[in-house]
């Protein structure tokens, strides 16, 4: 009997926090002998340290990526009454920010090659009560800075980041994070910068923002007992603050580490392109910080995509699908008014969209796995 081939997961965290141990060891202690679990010493640093990466002024750590959506919003005068534009081609999360801060959400669809926001379709959807645009940076890849950075100078649209993939990325000389108003982090444990728990973070150079930011995620109090605001809970902990410490000075080299592992499927899946495996377009270069390297099974390919899933499956291969159902076809955001049909494109990506396996530490053996897989299962 053939043995079972090890598993290939489509995320692997393990490899990275064993070379990291000692130092998230003494981090962790440290915290636990100042005793400063909420907003204490080590929460300072972060956000001081992930202000500097991002290229901002400021950053304020909350308690998750949904959060920073929401209350970075609130926090730049977004709320009832306002529209806010986002792409359908997104984890709801970003939606649910919109949602919780009271504003209408007005879906788009995206473009066909690189999956994120199509700004043409965008500008189109503008009416009266739009007052903001979310460029989403879906799978570490940005929004092209120029386009957009004009599409909001010619309307007057405020634009606030989804940047909750695209930690550090690059595109046309700027950061993620750096763009507009204020950007929203995840440090979800499987991102790019991920914590041991949930987390996120607000990113912007508005000092005002920042401010309201801080109060909002402290039950709305500048001070203690003192509550200028409506706020709630939401603050990164302590805890995870000071494992995130220890994370980001590794964060250039494992996103390079992905983008040269992203960079070998691309040349290994060429072959394939006749076959219907198509990956999404990079059009950042080196920025793309490859959150998932995701592909295309197109028509032309004898499978088609849930059955090329099975297939690596049945390989130990664990692939994924990000996502399998658009936002708009969500049944608890069916209120939004949105029926099949409504962004095409999307739905097409639903149906096609498949990520391989990629983190840090996935190995080039690995990896020919994977493709090698592919290329059997699609003869």
């Amino acid at each position: 009997m053939t043995p079972m081939a090890m598993p290939i997961p489509l995320v692997d965290l393990s490899m990275q926090h064993e070379s990291l141990r000692a130092e998230l060891d003494r981090a962790i202690a440290s915290t636990l002998d100042r005793g400063d679990f909420v907003l204490g010493q080590a929460l300072a640093t972060f956000e001081a340290a992930f202000a500097a990466a991002c290229g901002v002024e400021h950053c304020v750590g909350v308690g998750t990526g949904t959060d920073a959506l929401a209350l970075g919003l609130t926090a730049c005068g977004v709320g009832p009454g306002d529209q806010v534009i986002v792409p359908a081609n997104t984890f709801i999360a970003t939606v649910l920010g919109v949602l919780r801060s009271g504003a209408q959400p007005v879906l788009v669809d995206c473009d066909p090659d690189t999956a994120l926001i199509d700004l043409a379709a965008a500008e189109r959807a503008i009416g009266p009560k739009t007052k903001a645009l979310i460029p989403v940076h879906l799978y570490g890849q940005m929004v092209d800075p120029e386009a957009l950075l004009a599409l909001a100078d010619r309307t007057g649209l405020l634009i606030f980041e989804d940047a909750a993939q695209a930690h550090l990325a690059r595109r046309g000389g700027r950061l993620a994070g750096s763009l507009g108003r204020a950007a929203a982090f995840s440090f979800y444990p499987g991102k790019n910068l991920g914590s041991i728990g949930d987390g996120g973070a607000v990113v912007t150079s508005d000092a005002a923002v920042a401010a309201k930011v801080r109060m909002l995620r402290n039950y709305g109090a500048p001070r203690k007992y003192f509550h200028e605001e409506l706020g709630m809970n939401s603050r990164l902990d302590t805890l995870q603050a000071a494992v995130l410490s220890v994370k980001l000075p590794h964060l250039p080299r494992w996103n390079e580490d992905r983008a040269q592992l992203a960079a070998a499927y691309d040349a290994r899946l060429a072959a394939l392109a006749d076959r219907g495996i198509v990956p999404i377009a990079n059009q950042s270069g080196l920025g793309h910080v490859y959150h998932l390297y995701v592909v295309r099974v197109q028509p032309t390919c004898r499978l088609d995509r849930d059955q090329l899933l099975a297939a690596l499956q049945q390989q130990q291969i664990f692939a994924g699908i990000h996502y399998p159902i658009p936002c708009h076809l969500q049944p608890a955001l069916q209120s939004l008014g949105y029926g099949a049909g409504a962004f095409p494109v999307t739905e097409q990506l639903a149906n096609e969209i498949l990520s391989l396996p990629l983190f840090p530490g996935l190995t080039l053996e690995q990896l020919d796995r994977v493709v090698g897989a592919i290329e059997l299962a699609t003869r």
